[in-house]
C-alpha cells in the first residue's frame, strides 16, 4: 500500500455509545458522516458522497484503537465488526472481546465519553475536484478503498495533531498541485 495516498478523516459531529447486547458489549456509532466539510489545511477541504464505501464494504477491515495496528477491537471478517452505509454515512458496531484488557478498557472509556472521536484510513479511489471562487480547493471522495476504522482520542487534522499534519504536508501539496494542473490543461484545452 502507497502510504502516501492513505488519508485519516476525523468525525466530531456524532459521538460513539455503549451498549450491552445480552453477554456482548457493544461499541456503535458513524465513523464517516457524508456531505460534511473536513478541513485538510488552509484552503483545502475535502468531503464524503454518500455510496463512497460502496465497493469496499467486503474488504478485510479491522477496527483499531488510536490507529494502532496492536490495539485491534474487531476485524470484520472475524464477525466482530459490522460496517453498513445508509443515508447518514459509515455505520459501525464494534463486539467487544471481554478478555482483552485494552478492548475492555477503550469500552470503558468511551462508555464514560472520554474517548468520543474517531477516524478511518483509506485510499482514494475516486474524487471530484472544485476549484472556488476564493481560491480554495474542495475534493469531494466519491470512492475510498477502506483498510480501518479507529476509536481515537484525538481524530486525525485535529489542532493537538500537529505531527500527523506536518508529515502529511508533501502529499496535501502534491495533491494541491496536481488539482492546480489539471485546471491549467482544462482552461489550454478550452481555449480559457
Amino acid at each position: 500500500m502507497d502510504k502516501t495516498k492513505m488519508r485519516q478523516v476525523r468525525m466530531i459531529e456524532e459521538k460513539f455509545t455503549t451498549r450491552e447486547d445480552g453477554e456482548d458489549l457493544i461499541i456503535e456509532g458513524y465513523f464517516a458522516v457524508f456531505n460534511s466539510n473536513y478541513d485538510i489545511a488552509p484552503g483545502m477541504s475535502e468531503s464524503i458522497a454518500p455510496g463512497a464505501f460502496r465497493n469496499c464494504l467486503g474488504n478485510d477491515i479491522r477496527a483499531l484503537i488510536n490507529h494502532d495496528t496492536t490495539l485491534v477491537l474487531g476485524r470484520n471478517t472475524a464477525h466482530t465488526l459490522e460496517l453498513r452505509e445508509d443515508e447518514h454515512g459509515l455505520w459501525g458496531r464494534i463486539t467487544v472481546n471481554p478478555k482483552d484488557s485494552d478492548a475492555l478498557n477503550a469500552y470503558e472509556r468511551v462508555k464514560r465519553g472520554d474517548v468520543s472521536g474517531c477516524s478511518f484510513g483509506f485510499e482514494i479511489v475516486s474524487q471530484e475536484t472544485d476549484f472556488r471562487d476564493d481560491g480554495s480547493i474542495h475534493w469531494t471522495l466519491t470512492e475510498v478503498n477502506l483498510f480501518e476504522v479507529s476509536v481515537c482520542t484525538f481524530p486525525a487534522y485535529e489542532e493537538t495533531n500537529i505531527a500527523a499534519r506536518s508529515a502529511e504536508l508533501a502529499a496535501i501539496k502534491a495533491r494541491s498541485f496536481e488539482a492546480w494542473r489539471e485546471k491549467m490543461k482544462g482552461r489550454l484545452n478550452n481555449g480559457n
